[in-house]
C-alpha cells in the first residue's frame, strides 16, 4: 500500500462526539403525498422511499440559516461534554456539503457563533459525504505534530433547498421515470448537526485513541453524482457498484496486522438499507455491528457518520474498537479506526 494512502496516529484521541437533531419532522410519506400524480402517471408505486432506500423520516430546520447555529450549537456541545475552554481550541474545521454563499467559509460565522478566539485557525473541509472523517483524520495528524492542542470537527447539513427543488422538478409534465430515479436520492436527504473535539492522548486518559486510517480515490467516477441547489442528479448503480469496489480495493489492501474484520462496531455513513446491505455481504461484516440511523434521520452527508457515532456512545465499552468508513461522491472512500 502506498504510504500516502495511509495515516497512523500516535497522540491523537476522541474526546467526544455529539450530534443537534433538527426539529422539524418529514415523512416520507409526506413526500410520497407531495408526488402523487406524477407517481400515477409514471405508474410508480407508492413508499418507494421505504421500500427501496429504507428511509421513513428525515428531519429538516426551520429557518435558512439553522445548519450554521446547528453546527455551533453541536460544537459548544462537543466541548462542554470534553470539558475543554473554548479558548483551548487551536483549529475548528467545518466538514459541511451545505453552504449559502462561496464567500466566506461556513467555518468562519460557526467561529464566531461559537465565541472562539482569534488563535483558532478556522477553514472548511468539503468532500461530499466524507467530510468529517477526513477533518478528524487532519485534525488528528497536527495534533500528534503538535501545532494544536485541541480541534473542533463541526457538520451542519440542510437539505431543504435541495428537497424542495427536486419535489418541484418532479411535478414536471416532462418527467420520465429515468429523470425519477435520477433524482430519487434527493429524496432520502436530512438535515442535522454534529462536532466532535480531538485532543493530546497523553493528556487526556479518558480519550478514545485515534490509531490509523486509509483513503482510496476513484475520481474516474467523478461525474456519477452532481448536487447543488436546484438538485441532486445520480446514477446510483454505477454509484453502488464502483463506490464498492473502491472500499473493497481499501479494505483487501489493509495489513494483516490491522485485523479490521473483528471490530467491535461499524460506524458507516448512512445512505440506504441497499447500501448497507451491499457492504455487510461485500466485507462479510456482523450485521448487529453496523448500527443504522437512515430510517429515522435519511442521508444527512458528511454528519450521518458522527451523528450516528453519538447515538451508539452508551454502548461501546473500554477497549472496543471502531472502524467509521464511508464512500463520498467523487469517488472518495475514506476509513479511520478509533479505540475506545
Amino acid at each position: 500500500m502506498s504510504s500516502n494512502a495511509v495515516s497512523i496516529h500516535h497522540n491523537a484521541a476522541l474526546l467526544s462526539v455529539v450530534e443537534v437533531t433538527a426539529p422539524v419532522e418529514v415523512t416520507s410519506d409526506m413526500i410520497d403525498d407531495r408526488l402523487a400524480t406524477v407517481l400515477k402517471r409514471l405508474r410508480l408505486p407508492k413508499r418507494l422511499l421505504q421500500r427501496v432506500a429504507g428511509v421513513r423520516v428525515r428531519r429538516m430546520w426551520e429557518e435558512p440559516q439553522d445548519y450554521i447555529n446547528g453546527a455551533a450549537q453541536a460544537g459548544v456541545k462537543a466541548l462542554a461534554e470534553a470539558g475543554i475552554s473554548p479558548d483551548s481550541i487551536g483549529l475548528l474545521i467545518n466538514t459541511s456539503v451545505t453552504r449559502s454563499q462561496l464567500e466566506p467559509a461556513v467555518s468562519a460565522q460557526i467561529h464566531n457563533t461559537m465565541g472562539l478566539a482569534s488563535s483558532a485557525t478556522n477553514f472548511d473541509i468539503t468532500n461530499a459525504c466524507l467530510g468529517f472523517v477526513n477533518g478528524m483524520d487532519l485534525a488528528a495528524t497536527l495534533i500528534d505534530a503538535r501545532q494544536i492542542d485541541y480541534a473542533v470537527v463541526v457538520a451542519g447539513e440542510d437539505a431543504k433547498n435541495v428537497q424542495e427543488a427536486t419535489v418541484e422538478n418532479l411535478l414536471s409534465d416532462k418527467t420520465t421515470r429515468d429523470n425519477f430515479m435520477q433524482q430519487f436520492a434527493s429524496l432520502t436527504l436530512g438535515s442535522g448537526a454534529a462536532a466532535a473535539v480531538l485532543g493530546p492522548a497523553d493528556r487526556h486518559p479518558e480519550g478514545h485513541r485515534i490509531l490509523r486510517g486509509v483513503t482510496r480515490a476513484g475520481t474516474s467516477y467523478h461525474n456519477l453524482c452532481h448536487g447543488n441547489h436546484d438538485g441532486m442528479y445520480t446514477d446510483s448503480g454505477a454509484l453502488l457498484e464502483n463506490g464498492l469496489e473502491l472500499v473493497m480495493d481499501a479494505w483487501n489492501d489493509t495489513p494483516a496486522d490491522w485485523n479490521w474484520q473483528n471490530m467491535d462496531r461499524y460506524i458507516t455513513h448512512q445512505v440506504s438499507q441497499m447500501h448497507t446491505d451491499a457492504i455487510i455481504k461485500s466485507a462479510g461484516l456482523d450485521r448487529k455491528k453496523i448500527p443504522t440511523t437512515f430510517p429515522e434521520l435519511g442521508n444527512i452527508g458528511p454528519a450521518a457518520l458522527p451523528i450516528t457515532l453519538a447515538r451508539e456512545l452508551e454502548t461501546l465499552k473500554v477497549g472496543d474498537r471502531v472502524l467509521t468508513m464511508g464512500v463520498g461522491s467523487g469517488l472518495n472512500v475514506a476509513m479511520l479506526e478509533i479505540e475506545w
